[in-house]
């Protein structure tokens, strides 16, 4: 029997019981926890390498969050029947997780530390990414790992004008116009990511700052739980520049590069800095000797630490910004629209050194994006794209399937944009935006937005509003600070922050927060806000110059759509056996169909005429003959006793040799042939069985002087061949039995 060492604790949080335990499962690992909320189960882990990793200039920390198939009751699909690699979600969990614990570590911790974040159970009900940051902070707490925790996170939403902490996934996919994932200390908040439908900005800080409320709660019972289960945390190594080495370096080259600092043009001023640092290099290693290779990477260190306290003492001190703006000043905006020809809708969006090509493709229902995680499966009629190559900084690098940061600045951007994309009913289309990252040099997930915007009512895509981002910045010391407008890569790199702000005239679409401290205060986030709403105004301001409001048209190489409805229950005729009917009018008519389950059809080609017939053909098979009504058909067959006609597409009756025409005929063939265009009324319909006549009906085909004679005069009844009974013998059976059943008509 194993001893465990089981500690344990229970509350109710936001109307459900969240338990916490650890000392039972995965023990050898530095820190585990077991966390149940409702019924939604995680288990997290941290682990650390005991050797300080030599050679880097950054923490090397991992975050994997680990969507678990059978926690919802869920085999994998594919081939090989288990999970592979992390899906987008699991991804931008990830990534959230990894935002909000980073900047708690120790400056100059360098020793490999990774969180896992396991999801077990699902109840589809409580979120499991709610329990990730929590998850995270209990088990480097309870850890021999440093850090100073602990944080916790909640998701904000809001349902009926209230703000609601942890909703259920029902209220945030249904009513809720706020999706809000923060986190935070028990002073400050740490991360922010965003959805929402054109909230004020006060909304937006009431949310946060009701979030945080709750978290202080968590962060209690974290202290509780952290004093009875923590280890001794381990003495490491941390790394430094040496004093001596900082010091030498300032004095021989702070004034070149205070001079390099405030060149105007981001590869002039890198130019000026890779300079001066080549001739640092080159002086000290004629000093040093062979002492040179081990001092190298402390007087890179040390020179990179030049560049920003110069960077961050200009700006905080004299409000000097690189490139020479003042605090709140944004970039020169270009916007361009139909850059490209026969893509649906282009765009280019320039601001500074920053630029982004959108383009749309506008697709039907086989284009929709199909989602299977935990959750229901469910499919997307809006997706975007984003993709940053390494040309756009100037740099040698990979291409191949996009990374975390590219899936998070694709979803951050698809966020902001999705609220304005209309609905299904007035735009039947699957629409996909592609930003293609041309040149960067701060915000190239804000001029994602942009181009994506520009590019849709280029496109001719009826949305409700144009949408436009911003990304704000901070220099902090101590308790002074300065809040910048529109940062550049160089102010995001040596900066605090990076608080993006999307949305439209009337509110805020989506919203991103990264720090590098510790946290943020309200005051910081509230004149946050306040400026990237300005931004933000002036920025639609600029693309309405371009482009005022979506086309009228769409694109000529954009496909066509027409939508309509046939009752559910003709749902399985229009579709035939194996897809054998809906399949002959695609291939008849070069079109794509799709029927949603509600009986919506939506037909899509680039030509009109093929949408009309295709529509024609599937109404002929839904709509029901009227009776006494005529329609236009062509006879398909003939018999003794009468011709098949065929009418309405796929609609087939019969004309009785009775109904041919106000003479007496004695058989169809003395009027009508194989193909001939005729009018026909309809006289009866028992259960599928259509009557038709063409008495009296002008246009159709007459016969002959000599058969309306021949059928006033008929041959005697044992010469007869006609459905009168007898034998036939050009059918070789006996038809006395068709007779019968063709007086139903």
């Amino acid at each position: 029997m194993h001893d465990f060492k089981i500690i344990k604790k229970t509350v109710e949080f936001c109307g459900r019981t969240l338990t916490i335990e650890t000392g039972k499962m995965a023990k050898q690992a530095n820190g585990a926890v077991f966390m149940q909320y409702g019924q939604t189960t995680v288990l997290t882990t941290a682990v650390m390498a005991k050797e300080f990793s030599e050679g880097l200039d950054f923490f090397p920390l991992t975050v994997d969050y680990n969507e678990k198939m059978f926690a919802s009751g869920k085999i994998p699909g594919g081939f090989f029947k288990r999970e592979s690699k992390p899906s987008t979600d699991a991804t931008l969990n990830a990534r959230q997780i990894d935002r909000s614990i980073r900047p708690l570590f120790p400056d100059g911790f360098r020793n490999a530390v990774q969180v896992v974040v396991n999801i077990l159970s699902y109840d589809g009900e409580n979120d499991p990414s709610v329990l990730g940051v929590l998850g995270a902070s209990l088990a480097l707490s309870i850890s021999d790992i440093p850090f100073h925790g602990p944080i916790a996170g909640v998701t904000v939403g809001y349902v009926d004008d209230n703000i609601v902490v942890n909703p259920t996934i029902q209220q945030l996919n249904g009513t809720s116009k706020l999706n809000l994932n923060v986190a935070g200390s028990e002073n400050s908040i740490v991360m922010i990511e965003s959805a929402a439908t054109e909230l004020s900005e006060q909304t937006m800080l009431d949310a946060v700052y009701t979030g945080h409320d709750e978290i202080k709660k968590l962060i209690a019972v974290q202290k509780e739980f952290i004093a009875e289960a923590a280890k001794p945390k381990v003495e490491i190594q941390l790394y430094k520049i040496p004093e001596e080495i900082m010091a030498k370096t300032e004095a021989d080259y702070g004034s070149m590069v205070a001079e390099a600092a405030v060149i105007l043009g981001k590869h002039a001023r890198q130019e000026a800095f890779d300079k001066a640092e080549e001739d640092m290099l080159t002086k000290y290693q004629e000093a040093d000797g062979d002492a040179f290779g081990e001092n190298l990477r402390f007087y890179k260190e040390a020179f990179h630490e030049l560049i920003k306290r110069f960077v961050r003492k200009s700006i905080l001190e004299k409000h000097h910004r690189v490139d020479g703006r003042n605090l709140d000043d944004i970039r020169d905006i270009t916007c361009e629209i139909d850059v490209l020809p026969i893509v649906h809708g282009s765009a280019l969006f320039t601001r500074g050194e920053t630029q982004s090509l959108g383009t749309v493709t506008l697709g039907g229902g086989s284009d929709q994006q199909v989602i299977d995680g935990l959750e229901d499966e469910y499919k997307k009629t809006f997706y975007l794209h984003y993709n940053f190559p390494p040309f756009s900084v100037g740099e040698v690098g990979r291409m191949g399937a996009p990374g975390r940061r590219e899936l998070g600045h694709g979803n951050l951007a698809e966020r902001a944009l999705k609220v304005v994309i209309p609905d299904q009913e007035v735009f039947p289309y699957t629409i996909r935006i592609v930003s293609d990252i041309l040149e960067s040099n701060g915000s190239s997930s804000m001029a994602t937005i942009c181009s994506g915007t520009l590019s849709m009512m280029a496109a001719g895509v009826p949305i409700k509003a144009p949408v436009a981002g911003i990304a704000n910045g901070l220099i902090m010391e101590g308790s002074e600070y300065v809040v910048l407008t529109d940062i550049m890569g160089l102010e995001d790199h040596l900066g605090d922050m990076d608080f993006k702000v999307a949305g439209t005239k009337d509110g805020i679409t989506a919203m991103q927060m990264d720090i590098k401290i510790e946290g943020i205060t309200k005051e910081i986030m509230t004149i946050a806000l306040e400026k990237a709403k300005v931004a933000r105004l002036h920025i639609i301001g600029e693309m309405e110059k371009t482009i005022g409001a979506p086309r009228e048209d769409l694109a000529p190489t954009a496909p066509r759509i027409e939508s309509f409805k046939i009752p559910t229950d003709k749902i399985g005729e229009v579709i035939g056996p194996s897809g054998k009917n809906i399949k002959n009018v695609i291939e008849v008519c070069k079109v794509e169909i799709n029927i949603e389950d509600d009986g919506t059809v939506r037909i899509l080609s680039p030509d009109k005429d093929s949408i009309d017939k295709a529509k024609n053909m599937i109404l002929s098979v839904v709509i029901e003959p009227e009776m006494n009504h005529v329609y236009d058909g062509v006879v398909t067959r003939m018999e003794s006793f009468g011709a098949f006609v065929k009418f309405l597409g796929a609609k087939e009756g019969m004309v009785h040799v009775s109904q041919l025409h106000t003479a007496r005929i004695n058989q169809p063939g003395d009027m009508l042939k194989l193909g001939d265009v005729v009018k026909v009324r309809v006289i009866g319909n028992e259960r599928g069985k259509i009557a038709l006549s063409m008495k009296g009906l002008e246009g159709n085909p007459q016969p002959s002087e000599e058969a309306i004679e021949k059928g006033q005069n008929p041959p005697p009844r044992e010469h007869r061949d006609d459905d009168r009974g007898g034998f036939n013998r050009s059918r070789g059976r006996d038809d006395r039995g068709s007779r019968d059943r063709n007086r139903r008509f």
